[in-house]
């Protein structure tokens, strides 16, 4: 709850939540105005008033003083007197010498694209849903943005991925990894850091796997990762694999859609083998937890047949790929939720 929702009462009516909701947008775009002028990285470096800040990044002070108590008021920043400080969160997510810093992100969850979808809310809800969306186009610049810009996010989810593949996977003297839509390739990348003898094999757009290569070399993992470029739905997947990970890729299609991409990643696995699901997962209730459950309005918006799932569509969806044993891991660093499910032997 914001301090201005705070102000309202049981018996008291309030605007507040009306004005924080309106000016919901404005808090986004002085996120992204700080993150391109590395505000928070200059005050990491001991630049604390406004004077200070803007004579190093060359703009006028009355400016960059109304962005610094901006953050400050919307909780980014601290300040005491005339001098600012990064918080616990801004030190970790926006000082942009942190290995989790997560502004190049902005550059994709604000591309005016993406503003746009929003901005056509009420005619997609009249139609039933969202336009055609760029997904399948492969060398669209903005997926190659993702692939940029998301991966620090995706630390948390990759690690738990390792952990979930363990048991099937310590021990082996060889291993084959299947990343679906493999992005910026963290996925596939922290299972080979995990695992020395695993193969990982990318599948994206050519252009994204680019990415995904360059991440794969930078943290020494190159020869083991092998670049599959294409369409999920046009190629063969191959088999023999030990897992297919599909991750934040089902909730851009209809359920029919994904139990179809589901038995492709059926017939690609050896029998025993595991597929990993990452995606918001929804209460039943669909209202709680707050992100996941908002997520719903970035895929009806974004897609033409895109949504969240609760854990019992999922469940439903791989036994219906011919999967068993579906279970939920929910993540603990993270809004998201693994849903794994394994081939019978």
């Amino acid at each position: 709850m914001s301090a201005l929702q705070s102000t309202a009462t049981a018996s008291q009516p309030s605007l507040a939540l009306f004005f924080d909701t309106v000016q919901a947008y404005q808090r986004a775009f002085i996120l992204k105005t700080a993150a391109e002028l590395d505000i928070f990285t200059l005050i990491a470096k001991g630049n604390q008033t406004a004077a200070q800040i803007a004579k190093t990044c060359n703009v006028p002070e009355r400016g960059l003083r109304v962005i610094c108590d901006c953050l400050t008021v919307i909780g980014f920043l601290n300040k005491n007197g005339n001098r600012y400080s990064l918080t616990s969160d801004s030190a970790m997510f926006l000082d942009s010498r942190s290995p989790a810093y997560m502004g190049k992100a902005l550059s994709f969850l604000l591309d005016p694209s993406q503003i746009e979808k929003m901005q056509r809310l009420t005619e997609s809800v009249r139609k039933g849903g969202g336009a055609a969306d760029s997904f399948m186009a492969g060398e669209d610049r903005l997926w190659v943005e993702f692939a940029r810009g998301m991966a620090p996010m995706m630390v948390p989810a990759a690690e738990a991925i390792a952990q979930v593949l363990r048991p099937a996977l310590s021990g082996k003297t060889s291993a084959r990894i299947l990343d679906v839509a493999a992005g910026h390739g963290i996925f596939g990348i922290t299972v080979a850091e995990h695992f020395q003898n695993a193969q990982i094999h990318a599948l994206d757009s050519a252009n994204v796997l680019k990415v995904a290569e360059e991440n794969a070399a930078a943290r020494g993992v190159r020869a083991r990762y092998h670049l599959l470029p294409g369409s999920a739905f046009d190629m063969d997947w191959g088999n023999g694999y030990d897992a297919v990970l599909l991750t934040n890729f089902l909730h851009h299609f209809d359920q029919p859609t994904n139990v179809s991409l589901l038995k492709k990643a059926h017939a690609a696995l050896k029998p025993g083998g595991q597929v990993v699901i990452l995606d918001f997962v929804p209460n039943e209730d669909r209202v709680s937890p707050p992100i996941p459950a908002m997520f719903t309005i970035t895929m009806f918006g974004g897609t033409e047949h895109g949504d969240t799932y609760t854990f019992s569509q999922f469940s439903q969806m791989c036994s219906d790929a011919g999967f068993k044993d579906a279970k939920q891991v929910q993540l603990q660093a993270s809004p998201e939720s693994l849903v794994a499910a394994r081939k019978p032997e």
